[in-house]
């Protein structure tokens, strides 16, 4: 029988130079914890199809923990911080080995690409982190992106999935145009994933809060991912203006079939244009270091029409931070719509909320910017309908 395809699908996958592909833990794995070197020598055959077809891929790889505790015989993961960082750095390096060894086949090296949370955030590191990852491209070498479990702290700690928020960002900062998240499941379902009634969703236009209420988590000892978190790099891509696509790692071909444009999969669509890199960095790379909570109007022109924010519509100032620093914008309930550079320090936000522009110069002797957070410094991360 000829498989499914989709027009846009298709599109997408004609249209996407450059693909971001996540492959977590329980894909990497047996059951054991084991490392299945075959499913990565599937994998390797796959993306270098890929290469071989004119496009470039950016490998965001789990598993180095479970690698570690497959070498060192641990059947669950430490829990003390310590002993978890001197797991990952075992498995890293089986992890890497193992990659290398596979694209040699096709005369490609793995370049390993170890990053933390400041890597993203820091302006500079940013930049210099996307740089080297194209000159790796420029070298036909495959990228293999993993956080740095060794030296981070809070990382290794969350119960999310911090590798699918570390694709995300990578897929922002590349401007790839698409995501692909291989996971241990066939994509977003309608129901419970156990249910033989469940089906999984093809396409999500919007990804709103019903979406999120058909989120059915589960644990493990091996990863911290789940169905959420794909879910919430998913938005962090579409937000951009990129496309997303959750779908198995275990199905052999599953690369082969999204590049094909075939109905595999849950595929999320970009929410208006693409996003350009520096918005990027503010609305999804910077850390935030305080935030504001504005009124209705002023939530509805921020979120809905990306307006500037004005004190006027300011009601609530949270933390310390300075001139320049990136700041969340929320609505009256505490729901993030921005994020943006602020034109003021916080102690002089506090003096000028509520205040018309025209009064800014008045309370505190003069008014460098009309604007608390100009729209050209702010980037929508949230629709104000979708908030909701």
């Amino acid at each position: 029988m000829k498989p499914m395809t989709d027009i846009l699908r298709q599109e997408i996958a004609v249209t996407a130079e450059m693909i971001v592909v996540k492959v977590g833990t329980r894909v990497l794995t047996h059951p054991d914890g084991r490392l299945d070197e075959q499913r990565i020598a599937q994998l390797a055959e796959e993306i270098n199809e890929i290469y071989e077809s004119g496009r470039r891929v950016v490998l965001v790889s789990s598993g180095a923990v479970g690698a570690g505790m497959s070498l060192l015989g641990l059947t669950q993961r430490p829990t003390d911080l310590a002993r978890l960082q001197a797991v990952a750095a075992i498995g890293q390096t089986n992890l890497i080995q193992t990659y290398d060894r596979t694209f040699r086949r096709y005369g490609r090296h793995a370049a390993q690409v170890l990053l933390t949370a400041e890597d993203i955030q820091h302006r500079t590191r940013y930049l210099n982190v996307r740089n080297t990852l194209f000159s790796l491209l420029d070298f036909g070498a495959v990228p293999i992106i993993n956080e740095n479990d060794t030296v981070a702290v809070d990382e290794l700690r969350t119960t999310f999935g911090d590798n699918d928020h570390l694709a995300a960002l990578v897929t922002n900062l590349l401007r790839a145009p698409l995501l692909v998240i291989l996971s241990d499941v066939e994509g977003l379902f309608d129901g419970n994933p156990a249910d033989p009634n469940s089906k999984v969703i093809a396409t999500v236009d919007v990804l709103n809060d019903a979406i999120r209420g058909l989120v059915c988590e589960r644990t493990s000892t091996l990863s911290k991912g789940g169905m959420s978190s794909k879910l919430e790099a998913a938005r962090m891509v579409t937000a951009a203006g990129e496309n997303a696509i959750i779908a198995s790692g275990h199905e052999r071909g599953t690369l082969r079939r999204i590049m094909a444009g075939e109905l595999i999969g849950t595929l999320l669509i970009a929410e208006g244009k693409t996003v350009t890199p520096r918005k990027r960095w503010i609305g999804f790379s910077a850390r935030p270091r305080g935030r504001i909570l504005v009124d209705d109007g002023a939530a509805r022109a921020i979120g809905r029409d990306g307006r500037s924010m004005l004190a006027i519509g300011i009601q609530v100032i949270e933390g310390d931070f300075q001139k320049g620093d990136a700041i969340s914008i929320c609505d009256p309930q505490g729901v993030e719509l921005a994020r943006g550079l602020t034109n003021y320090h916080s102690d002089e936000i506090l003096l000028i909320k509520g205040l018309r522009s025209t009064r800014i110069a008045e309370v505190l002797g003069q008014c460098p910017y009309e604007e608390v957070v100009h729209r050209n410094n702010m980037t929508v991360t949230v629709r104000r309908d979708e908030a909701g």
